[in-house]
């Protein structure tokens, strides 16, 4: 895992969390960031809205970029249509104590053998790889 987000007080259930915010983008261009990012050697975040839109929050985005995935996490990412905008709302999946780790499952796409990317959550149920 890399960096983390941490409740910064007591959070109920089904409450707003936070947004994750970013540049949107076309796929096609994720993807071609994507392969410059990693020349860079540069951590990546994006967000992948649908089959044609991206969220990438690599250079320009808030801390949300920062909720490690989880395979049993307290929050939900769900997008959110607000006034012909979408946006990415992450809530409590259930109540959080301040000082706890928040995480999603980011739910990759599943690859094949040669581009699975290990899961490192610890949790009891972990499927052992991100996708």
């Amino acid at each position: 895992q890399g960096l983390g987000l941490y409740a910064a007080r007591d959070l109920e259930r089904y409450t707003m969390v936070i947004e994750y915010i970013g540049e949107l983008i076309r796929t096609e261009l994720a993807e071609s960031r994507e392969k410059q990012y990693e020349a860079k050697n540069r951590g990546i975040y994006m967000f992948r809205l649908d089959e044609e839109r991206v969220v990438d929050a690599t250079l320009s985005g808030g801390l949300a970029r920062y909720i490690n995935h989880s395979c049993n996490p307290n929050c939900v990412a769900e997008t959110v249509e607000v006034e012909r905008d979408v946006r990415i709302i992450i809530f409590a999946k259930r109540r959080i104590n301040r000082g706890e780790e928040l995480a999603y499952d980011y739910k990759f796409d599943i690859e094949d053998d040669q581009h699975k990317i290990p899961c490192m959550c610890g949790a009891p149920n972990c499927r052992k790889w991100m996708n």
